[in-house]
């Protein structure tokens, strides 16, 4: 397990989490605003995703 940090604008997150989502099994993202004030910091859970046994 491990920890994904991204800074964006406020507008991105639905983007950014639906994207980190489809390539890692991630938990709900946690929203902290920049110091300055203009953008977004998201931090996310997250782990590799299942492998599927029938493509091994």
């Amino acid at each position: 397990m491990f920890e994904i940090r991204v800074i964006c604008e406020p507008s991105d997150t639905d983007r950014v989490s639906q994207t980190l989502a489809a390539a890692f099994d991630t938990g709900p993202a946690r929203h902290y605003p920049t110091r300055d004030r203009k953008r977004v910091r998201l931090y996310f859970t997250a782990d590799h995703q299942p492998t599927d046994p029938e493509s091994e």
